[in-house]
């Protein structure tokens, strides 16, 4: 039997490729077992599919003070322990980690095992969790031809980022039926990633009366940040997060607000949705977002707005001229021959596993 621990967490970004990946590793044959955090949205994620669950101690590494800073070490050194056991226990042929600070414990106890690991990084730069799991792994999955360059030439693959299948089987009337709205007016779909953004959620409410003269508004607000004083507002819908009707709602939308979460803007890729990427700041984040969305833009993918520059009437010029431009932009994502990356990773895991199948 080949086994493979699944692990990844933090944001929905390091959940979506690996529950990706699970129709084809379950056809070829892997029984799948998935390491995560004890509380992180990875446990209720996977909680939909018949794959056993394994929750860890974790910490984060952060390069700012913090309190936590003087606890988490030890989470980490517990964390570690745990994947120990449980990899000790499962004997997997190969691990595949997608990033994200529970994982670090993870890579490296399968290291101590001498269990093949595949890292994927779905970001042009690699960020800190990836970087100190790098010199653990076997293979590592790239999204982006710039990420080559930060990466060891031998473990390097470039694969693109793995997408759900589900998604393209979206259909627009279920999700107008779904969220109540109608057929006769376009839909913006709002995407502030899975734990919310409160500057993209101010600045789309603050211009609400205007979208809405023109279109319907779908708005994935993030956990806790659904404004009560707007519910019921004809032609706006807010949910915190949607998993099983997203694909219906990306079916609806005529175009996309968004952050610029690699596994976020590979999907509006794939599905040729005009889009306008709001990334991250520097102020939050590494800068990984910026860069994103910077290659997308530069290759007529989509319409970027730094947060610094965000401002209630730029995104409402954003739009419209998004709208009036919808088609060069889905051309352009047409042209750009991205295929799913599903069978490109599944194949890099399943070499990474081989040598392990062939000792038993």
């Amino acid at each position: 039997m080949k086994r493979i621990i699944l692990t990844g967490g933090g944001t929905a970004g390091h959940v979506t490729p690996n529950i990706a990946l699970i129709p084809e590793l379950q056809k070829r044959g892997f029984e799948i077992h998935y390491i995560g955090s004890k509380t992180g949205i990875e446990k209720e994620l996977i909680s939909n599919f018949d794959i056993p669950y394994y929750g860890i101690s974790s910490g984060k590494l952060r390069r700012y003070f913090d309190v936590k800073n003087f606890t988490d070490p030890f989470r980490i050194i517990k964390g570690y322990a745990e994947a120990d056991k449980i990899i000790k226990k499962i004997k997997p042929s190969v691990v595949f980690s997608k990033g994200g600070f529970v994982t670090v414990p993870v890579v490296k106890a399968a290291k101590r095992r001498h269990v093949p690991c595949v890292l994927h990084e779905s970001d042009i730069s690699p960020g800190l969790a990836n970087r100190l799991c790098i010199p653990s792994a076997t293979a590592i999955c790239a999204n982006f031809p710039e990420t080559l360059e930060h990466l060891p030439e031998e473990k390097a693959h470039l694969t693109g980022s793995p997408i759900r299948s589900e998604l393209f089987s979206g259909n627009r009337l279920k999700g107008l039926d779904f969220c109540n709205l109608s057929a006769e007016k376009p839909v913006i779909l709002v995407i502030g990633g899975s734990l919310g953004s409160v500057r993209v959620n101010e600045a789309v409410r603050a211009i609400l009366p205007q979208l809405l003269e023109k279109y319907q508004v779908i708005h994935l607000c993030g956990k806790g940040k659904i404004d009560e004083t707007l519910q019921g507002t004809d032609g706006y819908v807010q949910f915190e997060y949607i998993q099983k009707e997203l694909c219906d709602l990306l079916g609806a939308a005529d175009f996309v607000i968004s952050r610029a979460g690699a596994n976020a803007i590979c999907e509006l890729l794939a599905l040729h949705k005009p889009n306008i990427l709001i990334p991250l700041s520097l102020e939050a984040s590494r800068g990984d977002q910026i860069l994103n969305a910077d290659s997308f833009e530069k290759q007529g993918f989509s319409y970027v707005i730094r947060e610094e520059d965000l401002t209630s009437e730029g995104l409402l010029e954003a739009v419209r001229y998004v709208d009036e431009r919808k088609q060069m932009y889905k051309d352009a994502m047409a042209a750009s021959n991205q295929q799913d990356a599903v069978v490109r990773v599944a194949d890099v895991i399943e070499k990474a596993a081989a040598p392990s199948d062939e000792e038993e």
